[in-house]
């Protein structure tokens, strides 16, 4: 995707660093953030679906206790968190109920993501959100996360959360016009790179670490979380949030702070990663009209057209499916168990509820979460 390209874009992540957010430190940066949320409502009045990371939870709390240095130990980080998550959460809201936008609070941890049943149930919260018109606001949750669990920077939660979400673009906001040939704080030759593969090895030799001492990111973390992001084929932009309408200008083309470029496209990562790097837990075989629907329409799989399964698997997990005459025909993540999907096979969805108790998904297998063989 060229940057000609990017008003083009459906879906856009949008990650906002401490020290923007809460003006070097000196509290929440109310002026600012009322003009990222204006820019991120300019572009879902046009159909672009954003979804916010924020950072700064830590740093507000720091602010408000009077933390002049970043603690160290994981309980007082955990309770500026908890203290300063209030205000960000309240800000947010506000503004973006002055454009007549609803706003959600997200709190994530690395478990929520790498746990195949909470990865399948963070994505559709977000992608239900997203289809209701409501901006995501996403934080890593600092209150409760332990050490071991800590994503350890908003770059790589963003990264993530493109992943998750399979956005087409990353925007990592930051207080540097963008990524340098080297550190222009003290070189005067230094370049600013405009653009460059996310995988070029060049990028370790020029990023750095934080320098404000506020958050956990530096040029080294969003390195990583573009080549996180590129994964699924997501392209990333490093860009300074303190320009003028940046957001505006970067989603309209304008050649602005460090394009780092995918070298996949986002549907063939998406098909290499169902089909070739997730284990196949269980097999589901399909009747004629189900396989004719896949193949033809490209539909999201119904309980009511599948005739048996095979194998034991949890909801979220990867399950192949075949014709009657033994052909594989997709691959997808389930939405149920197979004990639930043994008792709900053949079944339309609109008796789920009468059968289990209770009602997840309409579908066994959506379409966002299946690869066609």
């Amino acid at each position: 995707m060229s940057r000609a390209n990017f008003s083009n874009t459906k879906r856009v992540v949008v990650k906002i660093g401490s020290s923007l957010l809460t003006a070097g430190g000196q509290g929440l940066n109310k002026p600012a953030i009322a003009s990222w949320v204006a820019q991120m409502a300019d572009l879902r009045k046009q159909g672009m679906e954003v979804i916010l990371v924020s950072s700064g939870s830590v740093a507000e709390g720091m602010c408000r206790l009077g933390w002049k240095t970043r603690p160290k130990a994981l309980h007082e980080l955990q309770a500026a968190a908890s203290i300063g998550q209030m205000g960000l959460v309240r800000v947010f809201e506000n503004y973006f109920q002055e454009h007549g936008l609803l706003a959600a609070q997200v709190l994530l941890t690395h478990d929520d993501l790498s746990n195949r049943q909470r990865y399948l149930n963070a994505r559709s919260t977000l992608l239900t959100l997203l289809k209701l018109g409501v901006i995501p606001v996403i934080n890593e949750n600092d209150a409760v996360a332990t050490e071991e669990i800590r994503l350890g920077d908003n770059d790589t939660l963003a990264a993530l959360v493109t992943n998750l979400v399979e956005s087409e673009l990353l925007l990592l906001l930051t207080d540097q016009t963008g990524l340098f040939t080297c550190d222009p704080s003290i070189n005067a030759d230094a370049e600013l790179i405009s653009e460059a593969n996310a995988n070029d090895t060049m990028l370790d030799e020029v990023a750095g670490e934080s320098r404000s001492g506020l958050g956990r990111g530096g040029m080294y973390t969003k390195v990583r979380a573009a080549r996180l992001a590129a994964r699924s084929g997501a392209a990333t932009i490093i860009a300074a949030g303190r320009e003028n309408n940046i957001i505006t200008a970067i989603l309209s083309g304008e050649p602005l702070g460090t394009y780092l470029v995918p070298d996949i496209d986002p549907l063939v990562a998406r098909k290499r990663w169902l089909a070739g790097q997730l284990q196949i837990k269980g097999k589901l075989v399909l009747d004629h009209g189900a396989v004719g629907v896949l193949q033809r329409a490209g539909k999201s799989l119904l309980a009511v057209g599948v005739k048996k399964i095979e194998g034991q698997f949890e909801r979220g997990e990867l399950v192949s499916c075949f014709s009657e005459e033994g052909i594989e025909i997709a691959r997808g993540l389930i939405n149920y168990g197979s004990k639930e999907t043994q008792l709900l096979l053949g079944k339309p969805s609109s008796e789920f509820e009468a059968i289990l108790g209770y009602a997840d998904d309409a579908e066994l297998i959506h379409r966002d979460n299946m690869v066609l063989i």
